[in-house]
């Protein structure tokens, strides 16, 4: 499997390397996968999961029990339970989040795809985001996974961030350009 060294040298994705080969040797990866977006929905959703994860005052043995009914409420299989215990055992669940991104990263990347983030002005239609998603794969000369969201403070235009590389074509961004060119 080839993955990024930042992404095998950092704690999450250490763990998050760890299950994804657990979950290959299962043949569970896609399955791991959909649980781990239920548990980042949940995690965005609920004030106390969060606080779960990150309250210090907690023993790993409350951790434990309350992370393991969180997975048998959210329906996780049971290799995504079995590492939220070990995080729970290990007291790493406050990098929790980090390690699902991980985790989506090292899968896209297995899958031989390449994550997208595309943020507008403006919600995208269906049809601009298919028309842009083959432009990035066109580009990119693998397929785009692309995840949207809204930023009225853009003006206009899009901001595309693909790992690293970020393109800029934003009306905010070219209004401060030019700004910048005006003042000299």
């Amino acid at each position: 499997m080839e993955t990024s060294a930042g992404i095998q040298a950092s704690l999450p994705g250490r763990y998050a390397s760890a299950l994804f080969d657990l979950a290959s040797e299962a043949g569970t990866v896609s399955a791991v996968e959909s649980d781990l977006d239920t548990l980042s929905a949940a995690l965005t959703e609920s004030a106390e999961l969060r606080a779960l994860t990150i309250n210090p005052e907690l023993s790993r043995r409350q951790q434990g029990a309350a992370i393991e009914g969180v997975a048998k409420l959210l329906g996780l299989s049971d290799l995504t339970g079995k590492f939220l215990g070990v995080l729970a055992g290990n007291r790493r669940l406050a990098s929790l989040s980090a390690m699902i991104g991980a985790f989506r990263a090292i899968a896209a990347a297995q899958r031989g795809e390449v994550n997208a983030e595309v943020t507008s002005a403006h919600a995208l239609t269906d049809a601009q985001i298919d028309q842009l998603k083959q432009k990035l794969t066109a580009r990119e000369g693998r397929t785009v996974k692309i995840s949207t969201s809204v930023d009225p403070d853009l003006l206009g235009g899009l901001v595309v961030t693909i790992g690293s590389q970020r393109i800029d074509g934003s009306i905010r961004t070219r209004l401060n350009s030019l700004a910048q060119a005006m003042k000299g």
